[in-house]
């Protein structure tokens, strides 16, 4: 039976990190958590160092890199069916 997966949200995985970086030992967190040492060292690639206020500015920071990539897509489809419209090439 496969196991089961569970996400952590990043608030969550920020403060699994601290608990690590405060002198616990990775074998005591990952078995605590339920989670691969593999995962501990991923999650500390990409959050490490990280803080909440950093973390939810970062969050946003994304959010809005996504709406933003989304506009910029949507514009491009409007002006591909604007020129095929008029027939022209541009």
């Amino acid at each position: 039976m496969a196991a089961r997966r569970r996400r952590h949200t990043a608030d969550e995985i920020v403060a699994i990190l601290q608990e690590h970086t405060g002198g616990v030992t990775a074998q005591e967190v990952i078995r605590r958590h339920g989670i691969s040492l593999d995962t501990l060292y991923r999650w500390k690639r990409k959050y490490g160092g990280v803080d909440r206020p950093e973390l939810h500015r970062l969050q946003a920071l994304e959010d809005e890199n996504r709406r933003l990539k989304r506009l910029v897509a949507d514009q491009a489809l409007n002006i591909q069916v604007l020129k095929d419209a008029l027939g022209k090439e541009w």
